[in-house]
């Protein structure tokens, strides 16, 4: 070792134990030593001497190069921004398309719906177990009617969609695509993406239908169809962020999200697919918390324990079949009903880590989503927030700016080596569905969220506006609420649709579905069928579920 090099070595080491450089004074209101929510110590320090023998560039690598560290593009936001996708969707379509138009015309560059529970869970309007739901958390899409007036003036071959649905992830997938075809535009043409999710609805938030097992199969057409026919359109996005809104670490996040997706790719190859057929279009979706540098780094370890992933344990050749791609949407649970203005400097901060760890696509939650669905003034100001740091911030003029910050690279090391460990633990139960099946994954999150709650309570975690610094307030904010109306109108269309559609062509085309769920052909071609036929999405979801059956979690 050289004399410089050891002489920084030396010098780090001296910072490191407080004996070189001023005396900092220790401020009593903070704590002696500090941990990240992965479980790691947050250091006082960081410095060459934590990369001592690691071939640092071999290690981390370039931009655009495996394995993705810092990035899967090699310009990054220098070529263009990332997608402005902000997600909405609530009470009719006809309202959803208002508000889609209002946000492509105040600069969003990207579509993202919600949809209501009922729409979900596969229950039309009129269902008894629809009732007080229908367009409450995202939009009334009942059939193909629905479809044609939410996509209204909106050219779908110019536009990416993303659509947060899983459990009747086929039956909108199906939706769109005929929708789309009425304007003109051919399958090929499509972009965006669909979450088609499933394993995270057992773990985190459960929206699911099916059991895990069919489920699998379902996603598994998805992909095999998508490759055939719509090769711009990514086929998942596998969910971190429903498993961090749940309590997870960020570790937690990285491992049980990254553990499913293994399980996709693994049930692909299982159903004759070729890996690098289809992981070029697998896609993620992570959530960002208020830690600001753990969530940078956590971006980064997802990045490269997935390219190694692929890479060595599925032998994928291709460069795009071991890039990460990610979405990301800034953390609901963080947000506060007290103060809400403070929702927005929270959401700023945690923008600009997912800037800064590398997203393709961004949503930002607007400040009064802690206390409804958000109005238009709330969305213009979380568009406006990203829009500013795309700018305004310069962060965007460089790629990777925080790479090679000791802490950061230090972090990332952190948070990959904790999720080596939890995604080995899946692999010793025997995959993510057997951990599903035996609640591995739900008694982790469980535990980490009631870890996290406690130090809320206690005042040993710090929210502002919560427990410290409170104060007495009136909330003057105007609330978005849905109109009963809103289900009266769904039953009414729901019916009628009925009434003057074709019946034999209808029931002709649900016969198909039951019989390609049981033969085990790919799906997709007859839940298209069906569509067009105008069945509802309850009507498809019950022929799958003749075949299926449902899951009860133990």
């Amino acid at each position: 070792m050289s004399d410089e090099k050891k002489e920084i070595q030396a010098g780090a080491r001296a910072w490191k134990e407080g004996t070189l450089g001023r005396v900092i004074e220790k401020r009593p209101e903070r704590k002696e030593s500090f941990e990240a929510s992965s479980g790691f110590e947050v250091e006082r320090l960081y410095s060459p001497v934590d990369q001592a023998g690691q071939p640092y560039m071999q290690k981390v690598g370039f931009p655009g190069e495996y394995p993705f560290t810092r990035g899967v593009q090699p310009t990054m936001f220098r070529g263009r921004f990332w997608t402005m996708r902000q997600y909405a969707g609530f009470g009719t379509a006809q309202e959803t398309n208002k508000r889609f138009r209002y946000l492509l015309d105040q600069g969003q560059t990207g579509l993202s719906v919600a949809f209501d529970l009922p729409t979900q869970m596969g229950y039309d309007p009129d269902h008894p177990m629809s009732r007080g739901e229908v367009g409450k958390v995202g939009v009334s899409i009942a059939s193909i009617e629905d479809m044609r007036k939410l996509f209204d003036q909106i050219p779908l071959g110019k536009v990416s969609v993303s659509m947060t649905i899983n459990a009747t992830a086929a039956v909108l997938l199906a939706m769109y695509i005929a929708v789309a075809e009425e304007q003109g535009v051919e399958p090929a043409g499509l972009r965006g993406t669909i979450q088609n999710d499933l394993l995270k609805e057992y773990v985190a938030r459960g929206a699911y239908i099916f059991p895990p097992r069919p489920s699998l199969r379902v996603t598994t057409d998805i992909f095999s169809f998508c490759q055939e026919k719509l090769p711009k359109f990514n086929t998942i996005s596998i969910s971190g962020y429903h498993i961090r809104e749940a309590g997870s670490t960020a570790a937690q996040e990285v491992a049980f999200t990254l553990g499913h997706g293994v399980a996709y790719v693994q049930a692909a190859i299982d159903a004759g697919l070729e890996v690098d057929a289809f992981a070029g279009r697998l896609s993620f979706f992570f959530g960002c918390h208020n830690n600001f540098l753990e969530e940078v780094a956590k971006f980064r370890a997802a990045r490269r324990l997935w390219a190694r992933i692929m890479k060595e344990r599925f032998g994928a050749k291709k460069d795009k079949s071991c890039s990460l791609r990610f979405h990301t949407q800034t953390c609901g649970v963080t947000l506060m009903a007290q103060q809400p203005e403070n929702n927005i400097v929270r959401v700023a901060m945690q923008a600009l880590a997912a800037v800064l760890g590398g997203t393709q696509s961004l949503h930002t939650n607007s400040r009064d989503e802690a206390l409804s669905l958000p109005t238009e003034d709330s969305v213009r100001i979380a568009l406006r927030t990203q829009q500013v740091i795309a700018h305004e911030s310069g962060v965007a003029d460089t790629v990777d700016p925080l790479g090679g910050s000791y802490a950061v690279e230090a972090m990332t090391d952190a948070i990959e080596q904790e999720a080596e460990k939890l995604i080995a633990k899946i692999d010793e139960i025997g995959g993510a569905v057997r951990a599903i099946e035996e609640g591995f994954m739900q008694r982790a999150i469980g535990d980490s969220s009631y870890e996290y709650q406690k130090q809320v309570e206690a005042g040993e975690q710090v929210i502002v506006g919560l427990n410290k610094f409170q104060i007495e307030e009136k909330l003057n904010y105007k609330i978005l609420k849905v109109s009963q109306e809103v289900e009266r109108q769904g039953v009414e269309k729901i019916r009628a649709l009925r009434q003057k559609r074709n019946q034999s062509k209808a029931d002709e085309t649900l016969q198909a579905v039951v019989s390609r769920a049981k033969d085990g052909n790919n799906l997709m071609p007859a839940i298209l069928e069906a569509v067009r036929a105008e069945c509802t999405t309850g009507e498809i979801a019950d022929a799958l579920r003749e075949v299926f059956g449902t899951y009860q979690e133990n």
